[in-house]
């Protein structure tokens, strides 16, 4: 199997709007490349996507061992335990990625509200 090309293949079907296939893809890639985070991220996202949401914070809390300060991967490990009715748990890593985000970011800020207001009822 030539990774790249798998990859590029996933890239297209999730870009297309199927990200279960793009996972069916992809998985084999992580299996092979574990330390690969971009493929890792692709997964997650496609995971995520696909509603596959226990295999999405898998991936993305596997991320997040190897770099703790990935905001984006607290970003989306936020909307994952959001989305799986876990607010309580989201918002920690939704506050992380604010903070972690250098300059301002809409989708970050509204995702913190948006759960801030969810647990303070």
């Amino acid at each position: 199997m030539d990774l790249l090309q798998e990859y590029r293949r996933a890239e297209l079907f999730f870009e297309a709007g199927d990200p279960a296939y793009a996972a069916k893809l992809l998985e084999p890639i992580v299996a092979a490349e574990p330390g690969n985070t971009g493929v890792r991220q692709l997964l997650a996202r496609a995971y995520f996507g696909a509603a596959q949401l226990n295999r999405a914070e898998d991936q993305l809390r596997a991320m997040l061992v190897s770099d703790p300060t990935d905001h984006y991967a607290h970003h989306v490990l936020g909307r994952t335990l959001e989305r799986l009715g876990r607010p309580a748990e989201a918002l920690g890593h939704l506050r992380l990625a604010v903070a972690m985000r250098a300059e301002e970011n809409a989708e970050y800020s509204a995702a913190l509200r948006r759960v801030e207001n969810r647990v303070n009822g």
